[in-house]
């Protein structure tokens, strides 16, 4: 259960970091015809779907920042919580537990 804690931690890591690289590519204008940029915002997209549109906001780079931000963060909340559940969980960490002798 440690090991897929530590998997989820770095799968979470990754996303998060996804998000916010894209994020700041779309902010600072980088070139959209670099492969590197366009797979970075395709990526932020795709990982982004639920929250798109969920602000309406006149200014698309303030637009994409804030609903992918929160993107980012509910990923990166949820992932950090079932990493740390699992962990636990691995370790018997749930409450008080104290073995009564009969």
């Amino acid at each position: 259960m440690l090991f897929l804690a530590g998997v989820i931690r770095a799968a979470t890591a990754v996303v998060v970091g996804i998000l916010v690289v894209a994020i700041l590519l779309i902010v600072l204008d980088a070139n959209t015809s670099n492969e590197i940029v366009k797979w970075f915002h395709d990526a932020g997209s795709w990982l982004a779907g639920p929250f798109k549109n969920l602000f309406s906001i006149h200014n698309h780079k303030v637009e994409v920042a804030v609903n992918w931000g929160l993107a980012a963060l509910v990923y990166g909340f949820v992932g950090r919580l079932i990493a740390r559940l699992l962990a636990r969980a691995a370790v018997g960490g749930f409450g008080n537990r104290r073995a009564t002798t009969i």
